[in-house]
């Protein structure tokens, strides 16, 4: 998947600063807590915290919390999400879920079997 962060919107104060990435040969299981931009190609199993942003690779697994500025998923998340300004689901991702956000996008395409509460 191309893309770049600029085609996101995000506050100003949530950086898209790229801090770290979790390759697709990786498995994580934990909290991971971070600050700038962080993707997860990989697997994660647990809690991830960030004030900024999160983006869900096409081959992405994220299963458990997400508390984050903005997230943005493409890959398969299965968690409990808050985020603090928005959510951005784009296709071929698959959410199963609760989140709350003041912000929802969804692309055409995306599964999403859940709850959104608009805060």
């Amino acid at each position: 998947m191309n893309y770049r962060l600029e085609d996101f919107l995000a506050p100003e104060v949530v950086s898209t600063q790229i801090t770290g990435v979790l390759e697709s040969a990786v498995e994580f299981h934990g909290t991971l807590a971070y600050s700038g931009c962080f993707h997860v190609n990989g697997v994660v199993h647990g809690k991830i915290t960030t004030p900024d942003m999160l983006v869900i690779g096409e081959t992405g697994r994220v299963t458990g919390e997400i508390f984050a500025g903005v997230v943005i998923i493409f890959g398969k998340v299965e968690a409990t999400i808050e985020a603090k300004y928005r959510v951005e689901i784009r296709r071929p991702a698959v959410f199963k879920g609760e989140m709350s956000t003041p912000s929802l996008k969804v692309e055409d395409g995306v599964i999403f079997e859940g709850t959104n509460k608009m805060l």
